[in-house]
């Protein structure tokens, strides 16, 4: 007995040593846990700035855009390229940092080390593409100071300021007298572009008082002026699409009438089309495309109060519509192939059903069970052929009965010359 229980200690060893290796396991897991949760929360300030940035970084993006026609006109061809491939470049850059922010904000979990790697990624990028921009702002501002005079500037600048200001007050009450009659949306870009306008001409009063400063100090004042420049320049671009509002919302307004005169006869083309239509899977998703059509121009009330978006929206509908009717053109071209060619594709099916039949019956006993089920299913396609409704489909089961015919001959007239050898062995 006690040689029996000999065993029962090593049991209680090896038991204990199991059950502290699983505490140790778990022990690791929880510790590795913690320490990932920890590492994620401290990564979280570094993700805020990458977010910060991406947006510094597409606001200077979308404004050095806008400097591209100007340059053009004002310095030439070549540095409206020059422009244009520095913003290109930035504008690179920050498509890849939005990548790596949806990365970031998608649902699937990361670890702490891949959101701190993606974090870094986009503040490199960020930052590259704000210097790629200041570059090339940098470089505008200069040529634009180098074509004043240098003596002049300064009393050249507080004009052009003082005549913008007086400009952004006549846009007050134009602006007032628009929202009684337009929709919010409507006047949102040029509330925004009055915005930016005030705002540039808050920097460049800023500037223009510091450059005083410099030149009463016999310092050097040109960057200062370079800048203020640079504010004036754009806040009276600004204030030109402030003045401009009437006239676009006005030629929106007779743009929205055109689109909706076009989408009308769209409308009634594309209702022929769906109502004598063969296939029903094209006159379903036309019938869709006219009924979304449809309800646009049914709801131009509704967006009256803004031409932009009541133009825009009916611009759309008709591309869809034009899409669909064109979807469905090219499906009832389809179908009107297949039925041009249907007729002959049964006679030669018929025909090879025939000289298959032929062969078969010339080799009697002969000829074996492939060639007699081939064409069996030569047959059973032949009637589906004649049966079937939808003629792309009868086209096919026509010309697959052509082909098992063409085998099932083939086949009885090699095992008819197998026969025949074999009688002539």
């Amino acid at each position: 007995m006690p040689d029996a229980l000999s065993w029962l200690p090593s049991l209680v060893v090896f038991g204990a040593a199991a059950v502290a290796l699983v505490g140790a396991v778990v022990g690791l897991r929880r510790a590795g846990a913690r320490r990932e949760r920890a590492e994620l929360a401290a990564g979280r300030d570094a993700e805020v700035r990458a977010k910060q940035l991406i947006v510094r970084a597409d606001e200077a993006v979308r404004d050095a855009e806008r400097e591209i026609a100007f340059a053009g006109a004002q310095f030439g061809d070549a540095a409206a390229r020059d422009t244009r491939a520095a913003v290109e470049v930035a504008r690179g850059r920050l498509r890849e940092a939005l990548l790596l922010q949806q990365r970031l904000d998608d649902a699937e979990p990361d670890t702490a080390a891949a959101r701190r790697s993606w974090s870094a990624r986009i503040d490199d990028l960020c930052r590259s593409a704000l210097a790629a921009i200041d570059d090339v702002t940098a470089e505008l501002g200069r040529r634009r100071r180098l074509e004043r005079g240098a003596g002049d500037e300064l009393p050249a600048l507080r004009d052009d300021a003082a005549a913008l200001a007086r400009r952004l007050g006549a846009a007050e009450p134009r602006l007032a007298d628009l929202a009684s009659r337009f929709a919010p949306t409507a006047l949102a870009g040029a509330q925004a572009a009055r915005s930016r306008a005030a705002a540039g001409l808050d920097r460049a009063g800023a500037a223009l008082g510091e450059a005083e400063a410099l030149v009463a100090r016999a310092q050097p004042a040109a960057p200062v002026l370079a800048d203020a420049a640079d504010a004036i320049e754009r806040a009276g671009r600004d204030l030109d699409e402030v003045d401009g509002l009437e006239a676009a919302l006005d030629a929106a307004r007779v743009e929205a009438e055109q689109e909706a005169a076009r989408l009308g006869e769209e409308l009634a083309a594309a209702r022929a089309e769906r109502d004598g239509h063969a296939d029903p899977d094209s006159a379903s998703a036309l019938a869709a495309a006219v009924g979304e059509a449809s309800a646009v121009l049914a709801a131009r009330a509704e967006h009256r109060g803004d031409p932009f978006l009541d133009r825009d929206r009916l611009r759309a509908a008709r591309d869809r519509l034009e899409v669909a009717r064109a979807a469905a053109r090219t499906a009832q071209s389809r179908i009107d192939g297949a039925l041009g060619a249907l007729g002959g594709a049964i006679s030669i099916a018929e025909s090879q059903l025939r000289v298959a039949e032929a062969a078969i019956a010339r080799g009697r006993g002969g000829v074996g069970a492939a060639a007699r089920t081939r064409l069996a299913e030569a047959e059973r396609q032949l009637r589906i052929a004649r049966q079937e409704s939808d003629p792309v489909l009868a086209l096919d089961a026509a010309r697959r009965a052509n082909a098992r015919a063409s085998d099932a001959e083939a086949l009885a007239l090699y095992d008819a010359l197998g026969r025949d050898g074999a009688r002539g062995g």
